[in-house]
């Protein structure tokens, strides 16, 4: 391992920290940080509501890494505990999500950094308006750019299923914002 970095599979770290080497968990961690820290943020809408769930989905997954039935998935694994945390997270303050990744073409105005943020807060708006379910398979599409095949994995959802969701989202924020127009 240099530099913090391992080529080790998940199922491999696992079986490491499982036999009492502890600081390899820090390995899994820092492999989904940012990937799921994303994720976090946009579910739960607040940094410091993502950061929380952040933290107790790493303590509860490495209080229960024994109950991981294949190792090799971790990231599946880890994944549905981070999602069940930003529910919880989410139910408890509303909802605000930043996306900062949402860009648009540079007018030549001077005003346009006032005309990207009007665009994002329009677009948070819109998102608002989603169903839980809509809004998470949204962004894991939308904002993190994930296939729908991963997205699968990750929710536990068939892929027809998960491309009519993001469908149906797609079609909802465009009318919010079609409506917001107006």
């Amino acid at each position: 391992m240099a530099g913090g970095r391992t080529t080790e599979d998940d199922g491999t770290i696992v079986r490491r920290v499982l036999r009492g080497d502890t600081e390899a968990f820090g390995v899994l961690v820092s492999r989904y940080r940012e990937a799921f820290g994303r994720y976090a943020v946009a579910t739960c809408g607040d940094a410091d509501l993502a950061a929380d769930a952040m933290q107790e989905a790493c303590i509860r997954a490495y209080d229960g890494l024994g109950t991981c039935q294949q190792p090799d998935r971790f990231g599946a694994w880890f994944f549905s505990i981070l999602r069940n945390q930003c529910h919880n997270q989410r139910s408890r303050r509303r909802l605000h999500v930043p996306l900062e990744d949402v860009t648009v073409a540079a007018p030549t105005r001077t005003d346009a950094r006032v005309e990207r943020q009007d665009l994002r807060d329009r677009v948070e708006r819109a998102l608002l308006q989603l169903s839980p379910e809509q809004r998470e398979a949204f962004v894991l599409r939308h904002v993190d750019g994930r296939p729908y095949a991963e997205m699968a994995v990750l929710l536990g959802e068939r892929e027809d299923r998960l491309r009519m969701r993001v469908h149906r989202a797609r079609d909802a924020v465009r009318r919010q914002l079609e409506g917001l127009n107006d």
